[in-house]
């Protein structure tokens, strides 16, 4: 995601936000610093610990045979399901032996060049608070299950780990050419959404769909959403939605296949050929496009879960 001609950046510092860039406006807690790393990981009772024990328990219910095997192999390595949350240092401890991870407690969403800075070194912000039964089966924000149970067994994976870091390097880069949106919905449609095709078929390696159960459903065996092979230059361009079911997901052949096409891509030279804004809608199949499958949008024109429209 780098040029030769780019001077290294020095990824030691918190990279300073130009008033310029378009991101969206987070107020800091005043109990964090500029990083907006809590003091310390929460102290989660019982009943916290029983809500990760049934999340943990539902989504490996379903996801063997819908999962990649980097992910479920993260679990294993992980012992995610040992009981109740994670704790932070003994997750860290044994993710920095596997790849050089490390997971660090967050409030909240941050903001977008603190989130650049971190993955560039290695941390991977989590939601230090988790949902509650009222709001088990889907949350706004992500939580501390998400974030864990869905990213972080990716982490396992050396070649994926490598791509992450990668990822936040390349935020210096979207910042400085104001087009982080642009670069939100490569992560939205590969570490959030994505899928791999592995030899045993197609499987899901983002947390956004590994972490919720209609979801993890519906992305790989409903009728209703495309599935299209990835092209960056396409991907960066097209819309995406945030409260719903995706109208399409994007398909990568490896973690390899995907690590080409992002860091050996010239940044710089797609940057200048964006627009502002998104050139295609999330449901839209174009001319360029390797689909695996053209979905019927019925989900999507039947109005989403607002209307209760079922997942087909």
């Amino acid at each position: 995601m780098a040029t030769l001609s780019d001077p290294e950046p020095d990824f030691t510092t918190l990279p300073v936000m130009d008033g310029e860039v378009f991101t969206a406006p987070l107020r800091k807690p005043d109990h964090v610093g500029d990083d907006w790393i809590e003091p310390r990981q929460r102290d989660y009772d019982a009943a916290d610990d029983a809500i990760w024990d049934d999340l943990y328990a539902r989504q490996m219910d379903i996801l063997p045979g819908r999962a990649a095997s980097a992910f479920l192999a993260g679990t294993q390595k992980l012992a995610l399901g040992r009981g109740g949350v994670p704790e932070f240092a003994r997750l860290s401890s044994e993710l920095g032996a596997l790849t050089g991870w490390s997971v660090v407690p967050v409030p909240m969403l941050i903001p977008d060049h603190v989130f650049f800075w971190h993955l560039a070194n290695r941390r991977f912000p989590a939601g230090n608070f988790i949902r509650t039964r009222e709001t088990f089966d889907y949350i706004e924000e992500p939580d501390v299950f998400h974030d864990v149970f869905g990213h972080v067994p990716m982490l396992a994976d050396p070649v994926y780990a490598d791509y992450m870091q990668e990822y936040g390097r390349a935020g210096w880069k979207a910042m400085r050419y104001n087009r982080l949106k642009a670069l939100g919905a490569l992560y939205w449609y590969t570490v959030e959404f994505g899928l791999v095709m592995e030899q045993a078929g197609l499987r899901a390696y983002g947390a956004g769909i590994l972490s919720g159960p209609t979801e993890a459903v519906f992305a790989l065996e409903a009728k209703s959403p495309n599935r299209i092979f990835l092209n960056v230059d396409r991907v960066m361009r097209t819309d995406y939605v945030i409260d719903d079911l995706q109208p399409t997901y994007f398909v990568i052949d490896s973690f390899a296949d995907l690590y080409r096409q992002t860091v050996e891509r010239d940044f710089d030279r797609l940057y200048r050929g964006l627009n502002p804004g998104f050139t295609y809608a999330n449901a839209a199949v174009i001319d360029v496009d390797n689909v695996l499958h053209r979905g019927t949008q019925e989900y999507l024109l039947r109005g989403g879960r607002a209307s209760g429209a079922k997942a087909v």
